[in-house]
């Protein structure tokens, strides 16, 4: 069954780097993101763990945690830390899942259709499906999904404009354009009428009938 947008994210409870974690309460109030990756000491998944360690001021300017998976052992992921920070320049505080058991993997639908994944003998190829983001919102439901192939480095510049968009809009009457980051004017919603969305939101620039941008709410 695939994880879908606005679902209640899977719960679990798993062993990670930060102790015994049980999802929806460490996620709290707060919103969350996970990160899934193949396997621990890949090339790419290095990079974009070191990415993440980097970015934790924004994440926590945000009220947002991070967590991260990999199908490996909690004691390989203490020593894959290491590379983290010595290739990022800053520590890799974030949790880290140990999904050997592929638990958190089949509960997300990280894995692809027609996957192959023997115990020992495994490859960071076998589970090349295996990294994807969810934007999980204080509610527990899916906010936002991506997936990407083992060869494509995530963009976590885009990841933290979507976080925003995410935010921005939740629970308000209004989207955000293509290409919108963070201070650009946003999308009302047609279900509010010209006078309500003025009323709501100020001075409407009304392109279409249908597509109208009102300055973002503080």
């Amino acid at each position: 069954m695939s994880v879908r947008i606005n679902d209640i994210a899977p719960d679990f409870t798993a062993n990670s780097t930060a102790g015994q974690i049980k999802l929806h309460d460490w996620i709290g109030d707060s919103y969350a993101i996970i990160f899934s990756h193949p396997r621990d000491f890949t090339p790419v998944c290095t990079t974009e763990f070191g990415a993440v360690a980097q970015l934790a001021p924004e994440f926590a300017k945000r009220k947002t945690k991070v967590l991260g998976v990999s199908v490996d052992s909690v004691e390989e992921h203490v020593k894959w830390k290491n590379d983290i920070a010595a290739f990022a320049g800053a520590p890799a505080d974030f949790p880290i899942i140990d999904d050997t058991s592929l638990t958190v993997s089949k509960a997300f639908d990280m894995l692809p259709a027609d996957y192959y994944l023997p115990g020992a003998d495994r490859t960071p190829a076998n589970t090349a499906t295996v990294r994807a983001v969810y934007i999980i919102g204080p509610d527990k439901k899916i906010r936002l999904t991506m997936t990407y192939p083992m060869s494509v480095g995530r963009n976590f510049a885009e990841i933290l404009r979507a976080l925003d968009a995410v935010q921005a809009t939740d629970g308000v009457p209004i989207a955000t354009p293509a290409n919108w980051v963070p201070g650009q004017d946003v999308i009302v919603a047609n279900s509010l009428d010209n006078a309500a969305a003025e009323a709501k939101f100020g001075p409407l620039d009304i392109k279409l009938p249908y597509l109208r941008f009102a300055k973002a709410p503080k």
